[in-house]
C-alpha cells in the first residue's frame, strides 16, 4: 500500500520569484509587468518568459489601491441573446486589444431597476471607464454615472441628452427613413410588428418616426401587433398570421427588428403570398442572418460594430490622455437596403 503523499503547499507568487527566475531586479519586473518605463526588449522577453512559465498573474487591486482605478471598462448591454449586442462588443473589443483595457460585461435584461444595481457593481470596481447602452435610466443610475469620474459613453441611441458622450444612429430618423422608402414604393395599407415596447425605448422611438411619416402623408396604420418573450423567429411567424387573419387588405408589414421579420417572410412565402408584388416586408438591424432567408428582407442598418468601435475609441482616448479627443457625440448614418421584399420606387 503506497503511502499518502502530502499535498503541496501553494504560495502566492511574488514579484519576487519572476525576480529570480528572470534574473533581473523586482523594480524592473514590474515596469516590464505595468508597461511603464524603459526597458529594453530582451530584458521585457526574459521577464515575460519567466513569469508565463511560473504562472504569475499580477495584483492589479494592489495598482489599483494607487491609482484608485483599474484597468477594466464596463460595458452594460440589454442582452446577450439579442444578436445586436455581440457584434457591439466585437467592435469595443478590436479598440481595447490594443490597450491595457479589458471589458467586463453585465447585463440588464431591459429592466432599469437591474439596470441601477449592474451601474452601482460596475463603478464600485473603479473602472477606467464605462459604457451602456441607451440613454433612458433612473435617476439614481443616471446620478452614479455623471459623478462616476471617469469617461461614460451612452451607445445604441442619440435622440436625447448624453451623460457625458453618446455613439448611436437616431431611431427617429430611422423609423421616417423606413417609412419614406415603403411609401415612394406604393405600399399604403400598412400593419406593424413589434415588441411591447415600455421598456425598449429605441424600438419606441423607431415606431413613432415611423408612424409619423404615416400621419404626415395623410395614410392610417391599419393594424399593429406585439409579443414578448419567447423565440422571435417562431414569434414572427406567428403574429405575422394574426395580422394577416385580422386585416387580409394589408399590403405591407414593418417588423421592429429583422428576426421577427425573418419569422413574417417565411410565413408569408409557405402561406403562398407574393412578396414583394403583393405583400412588402421590411424589418431593423441589417443582421446577418438575412442573408441566409430565401429572400433578402428589406432593413436599415443599425451600425452596431461602428458604434463599439467608436465608443472604446471615447474610452481608450480620454483613459490616455491623447492630445485630440474624440468627439463627445458620434452621429452614425444607417442605410435603407431593400433586398427582395420591397418593390422597386414608383
Amino acid at each position: 500500500m503506497s503511502e499518502r503523499q502530502t499535498p503541496e503547499i501553494r504560495h502566492n507568487l511574488t514579484l519576487r520569484d519572476v525576480s529570480e527566475a528572470s534574473g533581473v531586479s523586482e523594480m524592473t519586473v514590474s515596469r516590464v509587468l505595468r508597461n511603464r518605463g524603459e526597458v529594453s526588449e530582451k530584458t521585457r522577453a526574459k521577464v515575460m518568459a519567466a513569469a508565463k512559465s511560473l504562472g504569475y498573474v499580477p495584483n492589479k487591486i494592489a495598482g489599483a489601491l494607487a491609482s484608485n482605478r483599474v484597468n477594466l471598462v464596463g460595458v452594460i448591454i440589454p442582452s446577450l441573446s439579442n444578436m445586436v449586442f455581440p457584434e457591439v462588443m466585437m467592435g469595443i473589443s478590436r479598440v481595447l486589444d490594443g490597450t491595457p483595457l479589458q471589458p467586463v460585461v453585465g447585463v440588464t435584461d431591459y429592466l432599469p431597476e437591474k439596470e441601477e444595481q449592474v451601474i452601482f457593481e460596475m463603478l464600485s470596481w473603479r473602472p477606467s471607464g464605462l459604457i451602456v447602452a441607451g440613454l433612458e435610466h433612473t435617476e439614481a443610475a443616471r446620478a452614479m454615472m455623471r459623478n462616476a469620474g471617469v469617461p461614460v459613453v451612452e451607445i445604441m441611441d442619440v435622440d436625447g441628452e448624453a451623460i457625458d458622450a453618446c455613439v448611436g444612429i437616431s431611431h427617429d430618423r430611422a423609423g421616417r427613413d423606413t417609412a419614406m422608402e415603403i411609401l415612394k414604393r406604393g405600399y399604403r395599407r400598412i400593419g406593424f410588428l413589434g415588441t411591447k415596447m415600455p421598456l425598449d425605448h429605441r424600438a419606441r422611438k423607431r415606431f413613432e418616426g415611423f408612424k409619423a411619416v404615416l400621419d404626415e402623408a395623410g395614410i392610417e396604420l391599419l393594424a399593429e401587433e406585439y409579443y414578448s418573450g419567447g423565440s422571435a423567429l417562431k414569434k414572427g411567424r406567428e403574429m405575422t398570421q394574426a395580422i394577416l387573419d385580422a386585416r387580409k387588405d394589408l399590403d405591407f408589414l414593418y417588423y421592429s427588428n429583422d428576426m421577427i421579420g425573418a419569422g413574417g417572410l417565411l410565413y408569408c412565402l409557405e402561406a403562398g403570398i407574393n412578396v414583394p408584388d403583393d405583400m412588402g416586408l421590411a424589418g431593423f438591424n441589417g443582421v446577418e442572418l438575412i442573408e441566409g432567408l430565401p429572400k433578402r428582407l428589406a432593413t436599415l442598418d443599425s451600425c452596431r460594430t461602428e458604434i463599439g468601435t467608436a465608443a472604446a475609441e471615447i474610452i481608450a482616448a480620454e483613459t490616455e490622455g491623447a492630445d485630440q479627443a474624440p468627439s463627445k457625440r458620434v452621429v452614425l448614418e444607417p442605410v435603407f437596403t431593400p433586398g427582395d421584399t420591397v418593390r422597386a420606387p414608383l
